[in-house]
């Protein structure tokens, strides 16, 4: 991984979108097409790697990085009560606090706050999810969409290897300060990170306190999780999908195996997808280039369209 991002000066002030506020940082030229970045469970917009961001800026893109709501400095819904996971996976019904719709409708409330009609929209993991989300349900803002590291959720989809359940789900330590927490960060992302592209721990470890300062909010990344647990197979959505897409997935990916992203991609209508031998669930520095370029590939096809 690069050398963690530094916490960025905000390019605007928190805008109030969808009833909270979301912490924005806008890269790239005002007239360069707009790419909005959608991050994953519980991180902030920090997690977007530098090296990835400047190859994304090398070619062309005007780059909309926020943190989600329950996520680094954007609104955290503290009044909201925290779901029963345990309980949820066990099969209860879960009531979650807001939905993968709301945090699709944030994107949507983003672009308006912007004044920016129509964007490229790029998603990880969960962030995957919501801007599959995105372009079924406001096709007429998405120029073109690439899914990364995601999932339709159709339950026959295969789980988690065991040991990326256990770092997904395992409790915290019962210590709380920085230097516990940035300990069990390090194991739980080593347990999902790319084989073929190890990272120096002590960058990682760096990236992990930062983002430790910036909000440790475990209530929010449970609500986020219900969120997910609650929105189902998205396989109808799927298929109404016009938008030119790339399905971009690690070929080692234990937390999301790579059966998911084959199956978004199967149920897109014309959707490309791109399997990286040795990606697992993370960012190497090293595959900087070929992420940039499949989402270029997404939004290039987007030009060609009458």
């Amino acid at each position: 991984m690069p050398r963690p991002d530094p916490q960025p000066l905000p390019a605007m002030p928190r805008l109030a979108v969808n009833g909270i506020e979301l912490e924005v940082l806008l890269e790239g030229p005002a007239e360069a097409p707009p790419l909005l970045l959608i991050m994953g469970l519980g991180v902030p917009l920090t997690r977007w790697p530098q090296a990835l961001c400047e190859a994304l800026l090398q070619r062309g893109f005007r780059l909309i990085r926020f943190d989600n709501r329950d996520a680094g400095l954007s609104t955290h819904l503290d009044h909201a009560p925290v779901p029963n996971l345990g309980a949820a996976l066990r099969g209860m019904p879960l009531e979650p606090a807001y939905t993968l719709d709301d945090m699709a409708a944030d994107c949507v409330g983003l672009l308006d706050a912007l004044a920016i009609p129509r964007a490229h929209i790029a998603g990880a993991s969960m962030g995957g999810a919501i801007a599959q989300i995105v372009a079924a349900r406001y096709p007429q803002r998405v120029l073109s969409l690439t899914s990364i590291m995601s999932s339709s959720g159709h339950p026959s989809l295969p789980p988690p290897t065991p040991a990326a359940a256990a770092a997904l789900f395992a409790p915290l330590p019962r210590e709380r300060q920085r230097d516990a927490i940035v300990a069990d960060a390090l194991q739980r992302y080593q347990a999902i990170a790319s084989p073929a592209y190890p990272e120096d721990p002590q960058q990682l470890q760096a990236m992990f306190a930062a983002e430790y300062e910036r909000s440790f909010d475990p209530r929010g990344v449970a609500r986020q999780m219900a969120a997910i647990l609650a929105h189902g197979d998205r396989r109808p959505l799927l298929a109404g999908i016009r938008a030119p897409t790339v399905v971009l997935h690690g070929a080692a990916d234990p937390l999301i195996p790579p059966a998911c992203g084959e199956d978004v991609a199967a149920h897109i209508p014309g959707a490309e997808l791109r399997l990286v031998p040795g990606m697992g669930h993370d960012f190497p520095a090293a595959l900087a280039p070929v992420i940039a370029d499949a989402i270029a590939a997404a939004a290039a096809r987007a030009t060609l369209q009458p």
